[in-house]
């Protein structure tokens, strides 16, 4: 019981630390670059950008009242902890707006766009990594995928066009343009920063030599591997020959050598790749030989 209170406790501090440090980074993106050059983003920060410079309200006021649906919609969506994390992030990081001065770091707008655009990135995606979120966005997306039938990501993309449309209609295009440089930094930022420099590869290897191919991944590469039984579909009479079919979990730096691997002992095998966002237990890391 105890032991499970402590990996409790230590969870909410880790998550706490995400969260804090995730609300001072994003505040210091916006407050010291984007803010002060009238530059926005995409989402619901993009939109509290938009409204401050275009109404009188101040932003750490904008970000609670675009963000409020979302923080309810958290709540159905998503969960309850999810929710009061989300809410307190947004609130957190309204407070640090509006109680602390940063100061201006520059004027160039290309260096606004790129570095106001990576602090918030990395801002949001540190309060993500906290189990929370700074930005509504994704929590409507979920919901109006569910309702829609669309992809989460189709939605981010449609809500983001009209932000920027917007953008251009009431401040002008350059600032919309440089304001997409800002929305692409800032999305970068967040996926290195929510997946780390290690983003995972996953390998499915079809081949007459899997035998040497699975030596050569366990013991030339020190990586671990999963082997499923199948059957071939192919030729005019859909040939059902059984083979064994490998699948294995790299970093991208290890990519190139996979391949060259596989062509010395197979050049005609059947390599599958495709890219995983996040990896839990079993033998990810790489083991020492």
């Amino acid at each position: 019981m105890s032991s499970s209170r402590t990996f409790t406790t230590k969870s909410l501090l880790k998550d706490a630390f995400f969260i804090v440090l995730g609300i001072f980074t994003a505040a210091f993106g916006l407050e010291s670059f984007l803010l002060p050059n009238s530059f926005i983003d995409g989402g619901a920060t993009g939109i509290s950008l938009l409204l401050t410079n275009t109404s009188s309200l101040p932003l750490y006021i904008l970000i609670i009242l675009v963000n409020f649906p979302f923080m309810i919609m958290a709540y159905k969506v998503i969960g309850k902890l999810f929710a009061i994390k989300t809410t307190i992030a947004i609130l957190g990081l309204a407070f640090v707006i509006a109680l602390v001065d940063f100061p201006e770091i520059t004027e160039d707008k290309l260096l606004v766009a790129v570095f106001g655009g990576f602090f918030l990135g990395a801002g949001i995606g540190l309060s993500i990594r906290g189990g929370s979120v700074l930005d509504g966005t994704e929590v409507l997306a979920i919901f109006l995928s569910r309702k829609l039938g669309t992809t989460i990501g189709d939605i981010i993309i449609l809500i983001n066009i009209l932000v920027f449309l917007a953008a251009a209609y009431f401040l002008s295009v350059e600032t919309a343009l440089y304001s997409m440089l800002t929305y692409l930094a800032a999305s970068r930022t967040l996926d290195f920063v929510i997946e780390g420099i290690e983003e995972y590869t996953g390998v499915t290897i079809i081949s007459k030599y899997n035998e040497a191919i699975r030596k050569m991944i366990t013991e030339k590469m020190a990586r671990g591997l999963t082997i499923y039984k199948g059957s071939g579909g192919y030729g005019k009479h859909g040939d059902q020959a059984e083979m064994d079919v490998i699948f294995t979990v790299i970093t991208r730096l290890e990519i190139r050598r996979l391949n060259t691997e596989i062509s010395k002992i197979d050049p005609k095998a059947f390599v599958v790749m495709y890219r995983i966002n996040d990896t839990r237990g079993g033998m990810i890391k790489k083991r020492s030989l």
